[in-house]
C-alpha cells in the first residue's frame, strides 16, 4: 500500500486535476463576465478573482464556486507537482522548465499584486504642488487642529471605524466622537428640498440647514458619497452633533480648548516625502479634427528635504516611478489646465515583465530544438 504522501503527490500532479482546473477557470470568466453587468468591473475583480471562495446566487439559489485565488493556487500546486513526478530537467526539456516557470512567477505575481497594490488619484492645477494623493473609493474622518497657520494637524480615522458608529478614542485630540448615524451612500440637500429625509440629528454647524436622504449603494465601480452625524464630547459634556458629509464643500470649523478645529468626511489621503509641481499642461489633437492624440503633463518633483529635484514629463506609456510609486498619465482637463495622475504603489510590479521573459526564452528554445531537429532529419 502507498503511503499518504505519495498518493497526494500523485493526486496533486495528475493531467486530470489540470484539465478540472482549467475547465472550472472558464467557468470562473463566464459567470463573472455575467456579473459584471451588476457589480461592475472592480466588483467582479473583488468578488471572483481575488477571493478564495466565492458566494453567487440566480434569484434566490445560491451556491459557493471556487475564486481565483484558489484555482490558482492549485493551478501552481498541480505544476509544481508535475514538475517534480513526471519531468526531469534535461538540455532538451530546458525550454520547458523555463515555460512554466515563468508562468508560476506570473501566478505569485498575480496573487502579489492583489495583496499589495493600491491605487491612488492626484490632480493637479497648473502651478500648484501636491505632496498627496487621494484613494479612488475609499473615504476618512479627518479632524485637523488648525491653529497653526503654517502647518494643519491631522488626524484621519478610516470610514470602516465610522461605520462600525462606535466612540472614537484618540491621543492627539481634547474630546471624543460618537457616530450618532452613519450612512453609506447618501445626499445632502437642503431640508425644505428634500423628499425623503432622514431625521436631522445635528445641532451645531451648517448640518442644521441640511437633510440627508439615503440611498441604495451604487454599481461598484462607481463612488459611495458616505455621510454621518457625529456628536463630539469634551470633560463638560457635549460640544455638539455636526453633519459630515463628502458631498461638503469643507469641512465644520470651530473652537475648542483655544484651538482652532475642523471635522469632516473627505476622501482617503496619503501623504508622500516628495511633492509634485505642475509647470505645464499640454493636449495635442490629430491635424484638421478634434480628435485627442496625446496628453502630457511637464511636473517637477522635489523631495521634502530639497536633497533631490528634477523635471519629468508624463504621458501615454512613459510614467514616472519615484519612491516606490508609479504616476500615470490618467485624465486631463486642459480647459482648466489640471491634470489626473493615477499613483500606483506595487512592490510586485516587476514579476509579470520577468515571468513574460521567461516563458518567452522558454518557448523560443523549446521550438528552437524542435526546429533544429526537424532540419537535421529533412538534411538526413
Amino acid at each position: 500500500m502507498r503511503p499518504l504522501w505519495k498518493k497526494l503527490l500523485h493526486f496533486f500532479s495528475s493531467l486530470r486535476l489540470t484539465v478540472v482546473l482549467l475547465a472550472l477557470s472558464i467557468v470562473l470568466v463566464f459567470l463573472a463576465t455575467l456579473d459584471q453587468v451588476d457589480i461592475g468591473i472592480y466588483g467582479v475583480q473583488e468578488k471572483w478573482f481575488r477571493s478564495f471562495v466565492v458566494v453567487h446566487f440566480i434569484g434566490k439559489i445560491g451556491f459557493l464556486f471556487p475564486g481565483g485565488y484558489m484555482l490558482g493556487f492549485f493551478l501552481l500546486i498541480n505544476l509544481v507537482a508535475a514538475h517534480a513526478t513526471r519531468f526531469k530537467l534535461t538540455r532538451k526539456k530546458l525550454g520547458l522548465f523555463l515555460t512554466h516557470f515563468g508562468l508560476i512567477l506570473l501566478l505569485l505575481g498575480e496573487f502579489f499584486t492583489g495583496l499589495w497594490q493600491e491605487d491612488f488619484q492626484m490632480r493637479i492645477d497648473e502651478g500648484q504642488t501636491k505632496n498627496y494623493s487621494e484613494s479612488f473609493r475609499h473615504n476618512e474622518l479627518a479632524v485637523i487642529d488648525a491653529t497653526n497657520p503654517e502647518f494643519d494637524r491631522v488626524t484621519a480615522i478610516p470610514e470602516e471605524i465610522v461605520a462600525t458608529q462606535r466612540v472614537i478614542h484618540h491621543a492627539s485630540l481634547p474630546f471624543r466622537i460618537e457616530v450618532r448615524a452613519y450612512y453609506p451612500h447618501a445626499a445632502m440637500q437642503f431640508a425644505e428640498q428634500a423628499t425623503s429625509p432622514a431625521p436631522s440629528l445635528a445641532t451645531a454647524g451648517f448640518g442644521r440647514r441640511f437633510a440627508v436622504t439615503p440611498f441604495p449603494p451604487p454599481n461598484s465601480d462607481l463612488i459611495n458619497i458616505p455621510a454621518a452625524y457625529i456628536e463630539l464630547f469634551g470633560p463638560e459634556g457635549s460640544l455638539g452633533t455636526y453633519l459630515v458629509s463628502a458631498m461638503a464643500p469643507q469641512p465644520e470649523t470651530f473652537t475648542y480648548a483655544g484651538k482652532t478645529w475642523q471635522i469632516g468626511l473627505r476622501v482617503q489621503r496619503e501623504y508622500k516625502p516628495f511633492s509634485l509641481h505642475l509647470i505645464e499642461v499640454t493636449h495635442d489633437v490629430y491635424p484638421g479634427s478634434d480628435i485627442p492624440k496625446n496628453f502630457a503633463s511637464l511636473v517637477r518633483l522635489r523631495t521634502a528635504d530639497g536633497s533631490e529635484e528634477q523635471e519629468f514629463k508624463i504621458y501615454m506609456n512613459n510614467p514616472l516611478r519615484f519612491g516606490g510609486f508609479t504616476f500615470y498619465q490618467y485624465q486631463m482637463d486642459s480647459a482648466n489646465k489640471s491634470t489626473v495622475l493615477q499613483v500606483v504603489r506595487n512592490p510586485s510590479w516587476q514579476m509579470p515583465y520577468v515571468a513574460c521573459t521567461l516563458m518567452a526564452l522558454g518557448l523560443f528554445w523549446q521550438f528552437g530544438q524542435s526546429l533544429r531537429a526537424f532540419i537535421r532529419k529533412r538534411t538526413a
